[in-house]
């Protein structure tokens, strides 16, 4: 398979990954549209929102809601829009979940110093 979230599950392509369980790897994006934009994917290969089954979005849902306390405590976030896109407007063709903060001033951070904020105990 070609698919480029299953290589970083893999471990083929490295990321900065947040949170990772036996279900799910919740990483940085590579292009982020804020500082902190991560996205959440479920290891098994699914296309998208019509062939996920619920107990995998259960699960990404309740992680969402751990990865937004996570933003909020680490980086001050002033909020958060969660977008998963399907069909013609998915870029990458495996379901996943954008968590995009949102800030009332201006950040500008670095991935890697936004990645060690983030994972600091």
């Amino acid at each position: 398979m070609n698919c480029v979230f299953c290589k970083i599950i893999n471990g083929d392509i490295s990321s900065y990954t947040i949170y990772e369980d036996d279900i799910v790897k919740v990483f940085l994006d590579s292009n982020p549209m804020s500082p902190g934009h991560m996205l959440i994917i479920p290891k098994k290969h699914f296309v998208n929102l019509d062939d996920i089954d619920i107990k995998t979005l259960t699960h990404i849902n309740k992680i969402a809601k751990k990865m937004h306390t996570l933003l909020k405590d680490k980086l001050n976030i002033d909020g958060m829009t969660i977008i998963q896109n399907n069909g013609d407007v998915q870029e990458v063709k495996h379901y996943h979940m954008h968590l995009k903060p949102y800030y009332n001033e201006n950040k500008d951070n670095m991935l890697e110093e936004v990645y060690k904020k983030l994972i600091e105990s």
